[in-house]
């Protein structure tokens, strides 16, 4: 499973880091989930190893700016490359008045169906490789968290005992696969004594913003993923003249602690936090990591991120 974060920042863009957008892939699959859609994240996609025409789904977590505007350009890009393939965009009510009105006011025909869905909270999708679960979560307007599940592989057979007893691939594996008794040499052959355990899907939560990681509850409990916004550091926000609903380093590594989540992603990551301040990006880190003894990493634009089976999250590029 790998992660391209195409937008760290906070609020605006800087010259270090764009807004909100995050891209998906699933192993040997040819399609790309995209999380948020902050301005020129087209511009980003074209940065980066992927592209617009492989992008099958999109999901936006709220309507703020900086986590859709960049919406537009990527649906009139993708007719001018003419990756015409049906899109499908998920997000919070008022996104199809949204689109509709960019679209009818600039006289834009996509050339290809793109099908708006408003989801609701606790509402649960199937897609061919996971489902995904939208969850709430606490901002200045209604922000959501999808909670990803990838499906299990079953239905695997033992092909090293299967050859060890003379039954070399063929289309009787297929039957066994159905779950099917098969004849063999005069012997009647049980799939279920030849089958492997499942391989269990692995599990992520990608969340917008949100002011208390705690929010999450159950779903944090043994999660092998947690990619959420870590604008402040503690000190920071304390003397902030005005609170944002926005969660600092402390209070997210003490909360992924707590859950027991295995591997922590940061994003989302306060203009005040560069390399030409007092404050850096390991501000976030270590404030993070002091209570946080699990995988992490605090994400900037462009990089690459491997969740593996074993529960282990490298960074790849």
């Amino acid at each position: 499973m790998k992660l391209t974060f195409l937008g760290t920042g906070a609020g605006r863009p800087t010259n270090e880091r764009n807004v909100s957008a995050l891209a998906l892939e699933f192993d040997q699959d040819n399609k790309c989930y995209l999380f948020d859609c902050g301005e020129a994240t087209q511009h980003q996609i074209m940065k980066s190893r992927l592209s617009i025409a492989k992008i099958d789904t999109i999901f936006i977590t709220h309507l703020h700016g900086d986590h859709y505007y960049g919406l537009p350009g990527i649906l009139a890009t993708k007719k001018l490359d003419g990756a015409l393939k049906p899109l499908s965009l998920y997000g919070p009510k008022g996104i199809k008045k949204y689109l509709e009105c960019v679209m009818d006011l600039s006289k834009e025909s996509l050339g290809y169906v793109l099908s708006i869905i408003e989801f609701k909270v606790e509402e649960t999708y199937v897609f061919d490789r996971f489902t995904l679960k939208v969850l709430p979560l606490i901002h200045s307007i209604e922000s959501h968290a999808f909670y990803i599940k990838e499906s299990d592989i079953e239905n695997r057979l033992d092909e090293k005992r299967l050859r060890e007893i003379g039954l070399e691939p063929s289309p009787l594996y297929g039957e066994l696969k159905k779950g099917k008794s098969i004849m063999f040499q005069g012997k009647r052959v049980d799939p279920k004594e030849f089958m492997l355990e499942p391989i269990v899907g692995r599990s992520l939560i990608i969340a917008g913003d949100n002011s208390t990681p705690a929010i999450l509850g159950e779903y944090l409990a043994d999660l092998d993923l947690l990619v959420h916004e870590s604008t402040y550091s503690q000190k920071v926000y304390d003397v902030l003249s005005t609170k944002y609903l926005h969660t600092t380093a402390k209070e997210l590594g003490i909360t992924a602690q707590e859950k027991g989540v295995k591997n922590l992603i940061a994003n989302h990551i306060s203009s005040r936090y560069s390399k030409e301040s007092k404050l850096t990006v390991e501000t976030i880190y270590d404030e993070i990591k002091h209570d946080y003894k699990g995988g992490l990493f605090v994400a900037n634009d462009l990089d690459v991120y491997y969740l593996g089976r074993d529960d282990i999250v490298e960074r790849i590029s």
